[in-house]
């Protein structure tokens, strides 16, 4: 059992070896004794790898949000949101991945905000082009469908409106790929 006055490293020895629902159940009784604040992000940051192995995103996502929590500079804390918004986005959840992007955003300065939003746009593209080679067609058109709405160059919008009229067709929606010239 984790104790509250384990190091990373005792309590990286106690989890070794056991399934994954015992470590997650491990790690919340472990926070339920008041680590150090150190202790608690390491706790969470662990709780998020294990989720994001099981696939189950929006966990992992309030993981990294509780990490974020319990960081001390901004520098943490906005990695572990943009870590949070990227979870959701895996976790189809849009809403809840702009409600991270803000509080990055809120944590960062005019430089920083620029590259933040450069790269969860990004990382939309990126998922989008996973669904569409793993022909999980309904998946990538609701992310281009967010990118339309996002701020990206007139390039981009013509290359994710043909994007979307092929995927359209594909998905016999001929109404929205006329729509999109």
């Amino acid at each position: 059992m984790l104790n509250k006055g384990m190091s990373k490293a005792e309590v990286e020895e106690e989890l070794r070896g056991k399934g994954d629902f015992v470590k997650v159940d491990y790690l919340n009784r472990y926070l339920k004794e008041t680590p150090s604040i150190d202790m608690r992000k390491f706790a969470f940051l662990k709780m998020a790898e294990i989720y994001e192995n099981k696939g189950t995103f929006i966990e992992a996502a309030r993981s990294y949000e509780n990490a974020a929590t319990s960081s001390l500079t901004f520098v943490e804390k906005i990695e572990y949101h943009i870590k949070e918004c990227q979870s959701y986005i895996k976790g189809n959840d849009f809403v809840r991945a702009d409600q991270a992007l803000k509080k990055a955003m809120v944590e960062a300065n005019a430089t920083q905000r620029n590259e933040i939003y450069i790269k969860v746009k990004e990382f939309y593209k990126r998922m989008a082009e996973i669904y569409e080679r793993e022909t999980k067609r309904n998946h990538a058109v609701r992310i281009y469908e967010k990118l339309l709405l996002m701020r990206i160059s007139d390039v981009e919008k013509r290359e994710i409106k043909d994007k979307l009229k092929f995927l359209y067709e594909k998905l016999g929606k001929i109404k929205e790929a006329n729509k999109l010239g």
